[in-house]
């Protein structure tokens, strides 16, 4: 008797501890599963609230026209025509009357690599451009450069100085000086290279301006 009341104890206590511990684990997972739907109920709430990301307007381009132009032709099979006398580098005064009458010097004018040079202006100030830029040891023709949208004067313009280097670099390096000048005209970009005899430093047409650098302290001793 005492034996089966103390297995019926036991058994009593044992299926006591287990509905507790069932009720304990109960309670956490209830607990767990509170949290975790307190946090997604936050997380979604939190999602309904966020301010939408700006996304960019569409801009009103009603009316709206891009800025355009004739390209600048520059007619340099009508230039080789011309007959042209060969001028030495060195030659300041011929090299002048080719780009026509000075009409300003400066004398405080620096060069391609920052040397005293004198500047010789072709053209009045609120003009397009036309350069001489003369040092020892470099002569630099540039001119101005004219964009599609440009007038019509300008462009005028624009070629007639074209022409003029076009002309005076055939008498400098010959033919060949005449195609450097139309391949600044198509966009090439020339650099220390030997043209007619010259060594050209840089050659190039962009950003509104011409620049032709011809290093004249390495005219016909420079082959590479």
């Amino acid at each position: 008797m005492w034996n089966n009341t103390l297995q019926t104890l036991l058994v009593g206590t044992i299926m006591a501890v287990g509905v507790s511990i069932s009720g304990c684990d109960s309670s956490q997972g209830d607990a767990q599963n509170q949290d975790a739907n307190a946090q997604t109920s936050e997380q979604t709430d939190a999602a309904d609230t966020a301010v939408p990301a700006s996304t960019p307007t569409k801009a009103d381009l009603d009316g709206a026209t891009a800025q355009q132009g004739t390209p600048v032709r520059y007619d340099v099979s009508a230039w080789h025509t011309d007959n042209v006398e060969s001028v030495n580098v060195d030659d300041l005064d011929s090299i002048r009357s080719t780009f026509g009458k000075v009409i300003s010097t400066d004398e405080n004018s620096l060069d391609y690599a920052s040397n005293p040079a004198t500047k010789y202006r072709f053209m009045n100030t609120d003009a397009p451009y036309l350069d001489i830029i003369d040092s020892e040891k470099y002569l630099e023709l540039g001119w101005y450069y004219a964009n599609p949208t440009d007038s019509d004067k300008e462009k005028e313009l624009s070629q007639n100085h074209a022409k003029k280097a076009y002309k005076l670099a055939r008498q400098l390096m010959g033919e060949e000086g005449g195609t450097l000048i139309a391949d600044m005209l198509n966009g090439q970009i020339v650099k220390n290279k030997m043209v007619g005899g010259q060594k050209i430093e840089l050659a190039k047409c962009e950003f509104y301006s011409c620049m032709l650098v011809i290093n004249k302290s390495a005219a016909q001793t420079d082959n590479n």
